[in-house]
């Protein structure tokens, strides 16, 4: 089963409408790979009647669907641990008078958003003043996500004082997995979220992550998506982007103060 590169040019313009996401021509096999499964569950032939049958009105489920394979991407617990240490003294040393308020933008599967949590929980306490919500455009990660259910093997990188701590392992037909605890669970909202689309009503944070994301984005898309954020930034409040992104050259008010670390000027 092939995919043409006429066809996945209409992929690439149509996903761009609905997310925002570039897909360069590099990006055509992995199109092909992630949605191939999705054409034999369907029983569609080709990939250029898929395509049609996700022009349907009456296939919303459908278009969620290939959304979530085309913006799911890999991620685990700690990642980038810089940004955690930086984060932990952050929070040691210029403590937040009031709510602590951070969100996790693009926090996909949760590995990222429970990691803040356990962070906040270790530093200010499960009951402490803090508030943390992640974010996704995928209503299947996200799902996942809330759940906080994972194998074993997702957390390495993750401190064993914190697996502990702030885990249930699962016994019986859950051997081999992990839950987020209760107390945890409840201290953290999720929400669908477009970051290509006008924000709702949330913020403004002390802190955001938006890392791992603005890669998937062309360079007037990426602008368009970073002030949005930072319009729900505090003023003195951090973004955080991957080491990987950076945002030198933008016309944006900020200021880098470590790697993939920017303070929000005014």
């Amino acid at each position: 089963m092939q995919l043409s590169d006429a066809t996945f040019s209409r992929f690439a313009v149509w996903m761009k409408a609905q997310t925002g996401v570039h897909f360069p021509i590099g990006k055509k096999t992995l199109v092909h790979q992630r949605l191939t499964r999705r054409l034999a569950a369907r029983n569609v032939a080709t990939f250029e009647a898929y395509f049609r049958m996700l022009q349907d009105p009456a296939e919303l489920a459908e278009r969620e669907a290939a959304i979530d394979l085309l913006t799911t991407h890999e991620t685990f617990f700690f990642r980038e641990p810089k940004h955690f240490h930086w984060l932990e003294s952050q929070l040691r040393q210029h403590p937040v008078a009031g709510t602590l308020r951070i969100w996790s933008a693009a926090s996909s599967s949760g590995e990222e958003v429970w990691s803040i949590a356990m962070l906040l929980a270790d530093i200010r306490g499960m009951d402490g003043d803090w508030t943390l919500m992640g974010s996704d455009i995928s209503q299947g990660v996200l799902a996942r996500a809330e759940k906080g259910h994972y194998t074993l093997q997702r957390c390495e990188g993750m401190p064993p004082d914190y697996l502990r701590r702030f885990c249930l392992k699962g016994v019986r037909q859950h051997a081999g997995t992990f839950m987020l605890c209760k107390e945890l669970r409840r201290k953290v909202n999720f929400q669908l979220i477009n970051l290509d689309k006008e924000l709702p009503t949330i913020g403004p944070y002390h802190v955001i992550f938006l890392r791992n994301v603005l890669i998937y984005f062309d360079a007037a898309t990426k602008l368009q998506v970073v002030q949005r954020v930072l319009g729900r930034l505090s003023v003195g409040g951090f973004l955080l982007v991957s080491h990987s992104e950076s945002l030198h050259g933008l016309p944006l008010p900020i200021q880098l103060v470590a790697p993939g670390i920017y303070r929000k000027l005014s």
